[in-house]
């Protein structure tokens, strides 16, 4: 049965997944660029065929995709309503998805086409009615989470979510977005299944009870 995933949504050890002011020079936040360090030189480690704890966590997000949902802080920097249409993403014009892409929004506009295989399209439906469309779109595949923080508590706090990976750097960084803030009873719905130590960081597997 297709599953929802999170895959290598990196976390500090005092709980945050992105850092304070958020804007076009800082994505992720003052201070946050650096923690994903681990990954990009995990994803350059398996681009030149080496192994590894962290390769073996990023090569694990890409199996079995066949779409994904975003939110909209994920999609890019403005917040509101749309001041135009020209912004189709951080990643230039062939985003690394290759597939359907639903991204929440209070703020809908037409899907955007890219070149590799990624659509985007923007939704203002229930959690439960995006996963069903990304599901349909993912056609037996499983559907990845792709963040950010609140978009992954909205699918915690549904129950909505199988597994999660997080990888936990060593670093405090004192303010920001928590990712597991304010679930609720919505935490006992899932144990942790995995715990492995890099060099780089600690890798920790949630998955559904």
């Amino acid at each position: 049965m297709p599953k929802l995933r999170v895959h290598n949504i990196t976390v500090s050890v005092d709980g945050y997944a992105a850092g304070p002011r958020q804007d076009l020079a800082h994505p992720l936040g003052e201070g946050f660029e650096t923690m994903h360090e681990w990954m990009f030189a995990a994803m350059r480690d398996l681009a030149d065929g080496k192994d590894g704890i962290d390769v073996e966590y990023v090569r694990r997000s890409e199996e079995n995709i066949g779409a994904t949902i975003i939110g909209r802080n994920m999609f890019g920097p403005q917040r509101g309503p749309w001041e135009d249409e020209s912004w189709t993403g951080w990643w230039g014009p062939n985003p690394p998805y290759h597939n359907d892409v639903f991204v929440h929004t209070h703020h809908l506009r037409p899907s955007v086409v890219m070149e590799g295989g990624t659509t985007f399209h923007f939704t203002d439906e229930p959690v439960e009615t995006v996963l069903a469309r990304a599901f349909e779109a993912a056609e037996g595949k499983d559907v990845r989470l792709g963040g950010g923080a609140a978009t992954v508590r909205q699918y915690l706090r549904a129950g909505l979510l199988d597994e999660m990976h997080m990888a936990v750097v060593p670093r405090l960084v004192g303010g920001g977005e928590l990712l597991l803030d304010d679930l609720g009873d919505a935490i006992d719905g899932y144990r942790v299944a995995e715990t492995v130590v890099s060099p780089a960081a600690t890798h920790v597997r949630l998955v559904r009870r």
